[in-house]
């Protein structure tokens, strides 16, 4: 596994990562590009609408298909597919049956934005 500022001699395999995950809804980092992570997670469901003020957020499906609720309607991302939600847009994720994806957004994002719950990971763990 790389750690921040490691140099590593080998590639990321993204669905191997996500694979590796033991729990949805727990995004692990699997890499950071100055002051943005890569993220994996395995979803199923639906999730909580919410936004970020401050910055976009991106989601690459490896496996399965993502459906992100808008306010003004939704967008399906299939395999090899990725949507960017612009800052301050309010959306929700559901997947049937799970998917797994990869997530790019800032160091320290939260996944649920200001909304909190349950739902909430923490934050910078490595896989």
């Amino acid at each position: 596994m790389s750690q921040p500022h490691e140099i590593s001699l080998q590639a990321i395999n993204l669905m191997h990562k996500a694979s590796s995950l033991d729990q949805q809804w727990s995004p692990r980092v699997v890499a950071e590009m100055n002051d943005y992570q890569f993220k994996v997670v395995r979803i199923e469901g639906d999730f909580i609408w919410h936004s970020h003020a401050d910055t976009d957020e991106a989601f690459l499906v490896l496996e399965g298909e993502l459906r992100i609720d808008l306010a003004h309607g939704s967008v399906t991302v299939r395999p090899g597919e990725l949507y960017v939600v612009p800052k301050g847009v309010e959306h929700k994720t559901f997947a049937e049956p799970e998917a797994k994806l990869m997530m790019i957004e800032p160091r320290g994002v939260l996944n649920t934005g200001n909304e909190g719950g349950e739902r909430t990971a923490p934050n910078d763990i490595w896989i």
